[in-house]
């Protein structure tokens, strides 16, 4: 396992981290949780994401749980507050939802602080001086390291560091944001900028929601993700399940399979700090953390490749 630095903050985090959206909680209990989280730690993983809303705050128990027989200053956790709840004052930025939601979190995981805190989306209904007063508030308490943002656009977390210089407040560190073969303007267009600044980015969905994997080539099965949610299946074009085929027999030229070829693709970026897995299977993971070296072993001709196979979606 490699590591990168977290923008300037110093931190090094390992170059593939692994997150509890979707799988803890609901398709892995305590035991395969543990299971899953301590192997990848013995491969090199040292970043374990996860969010409040991940199964209404299950994920941060399991995660806590997996956690808590490993020496603490060895690995890096993070999680991502906006609201896990209905009625006034259980969602969004504001100063209360910040703290008590953070108290919450931490209480759930067994933890006196977390490394990384994101503000999990962006909230226009909080001025952006008390968004970032608050957020550096709980840095200066000791609960969090470093704060961060998720899925803000590149103005939103430009105004953060504006209104940080401005009231000499902590900035942002990081984003984290979508990446992949299939949502790429973000992070190259928009971002890529911002990390002059010092922003980390720990991108997540390297495979697209699954598509990228290649096990929907065949049609989307009854019952899956991709057959219950609509917002993915329109991602799932006809055209796009064809380049994924065209994907897994181009990789497999180089020995690998469509989903290695798609994680180590997201690391040929010197911005992105890390990219986060969410294996529900020890085969699984193994397979994905082989990626990078796998990648590295196949050459310079690889990403090139691949590149031209999904030029067209590169403004998506």
């Amino acid at each position: 396992m490699r590591y990168r630095r977290l923008g300037i903050t110093g931190l090094e985090v390992s170059e593939l981290s692994y997150g509890s959206w979707i799988n803890f909680g609901d398709q892995l209990d305590v035991a395969a949780s543990r299971d899953l989280v301590h192997a990848a730690f013995s491969a090199g993983v040292n970043f374990f994401d996860c969010a409040e809303v991940y199964a209404d705050g299950e994920a941060e128990k399991l995660l806590g749980l997996a956690l808590r027989d490993l020496p603490r200053g060895d690995f890096v956790v993070s999680t991502k507050i906006f609201g896990n709840g209905t009625g006034p004052n259980r969602e969004g930025l504001n100063r209360k939802r910040l703290l008590e939601g953070t108290a919450a979190s931490l209480q759930r995981m067994g933890l006196a602080h977390v490394d990384l805190i994101y503000a999990h989306r962006p909230d226009p209904h909080v001025a952006m001086a008390e968004l970032v007063r608050s957020m550096s508030l709980l840095v200066e308490r000791g609960l969090a390291h470093w704060w961060g943002t998720s899925e803000w656009s590149a103005a939103e977390i430009e105004a953060a560091f504006v209104e940080a210089e401005r009231h000499h407040l902590v900035p942002p560190s990081m984003e984290q944001p979508q990446y992949n073969l299939l949502t790429r303007q973000r992070v190259e267009e928009e971002l890529a900028p911002l990390t002059a600044r010092g922003l980390g980015l720990t991108t997540w969905s390297p495979l697209a929601y699954g598509i990228l994997s290649g096990k929907y080539a065949a049609g989307v099965p009854a019952g899956s993700r991709l057959s219950r949610e609509a917002r993915l299946r329109k991602r799932a074009t006809p055209e796009t399940l064809a380049r994924t085929e065209e994907l897994a027999r181009l990789a497999g030229r180089y020995g690998m399979t469509a989903a290695q070829a798609a994680i180590g693709w997201c690391l040929r970026r010197e911005e992105v700090s890390t990219v986060i897995l969410g294996a529900t299977s020890r085969v699984q993971l193994e397979e994905n953390l082989a990626a990078p070296e796998k990648c590295r072993a196949a050459g310079k001709d690889l990403f090139p490749a691949m590149e031209a196979l999904f030029r067209s979606d590169l403004a998506r």
